[in-house]
């Protein structure tokens, strides 16, 4: 599974651009990925993963700005295509993480 996090928050005051980069250190630090400047990216192992990961994201919104959250499986992620100019370019890859039960 995959997470995608959207944003577009304003940045026009003070207190408008801490809560943006508070947003944004706090979705890294969850693990996410830039993917490009608005949207960030986290592969999950299971939908339970995703669904926590995604309960975390709802938590650090901030007071003002739009936040779209996609949860889209491995063969969907797969199927996209990405280019840079004119130059079709690969997906990230899949993370492969070791789990422990």
């Amino acid at each position: 599974m995959w997470v995608l996090v959207f944003f577009d928050l304003p940045t026009e005051t003070k207190k408008e651009k801490r809560n943006y980069m508070l947003f944004r250190k706090n979705i890294l630090k969850d693990g996410f990925s830039m993917f490009q400047f608005s949207i960030y990216l986290r592969h999950c192992t299971s939908r339970e993963s995703a669904d926590t990961h995604v309960r975390r994201v709802k938590l650090m919104l901030p007071p003002k700005g739009h936040v779209g959250i996609l949860v889209v499986t491995d063969k969907q992620f797969g199927q996209m295509e990405i280019f840079s100019g004119i130059k079709c370019v690969k997906p990230p890859d899949t993370v492969q993480q070791l789990e422990l039960f």
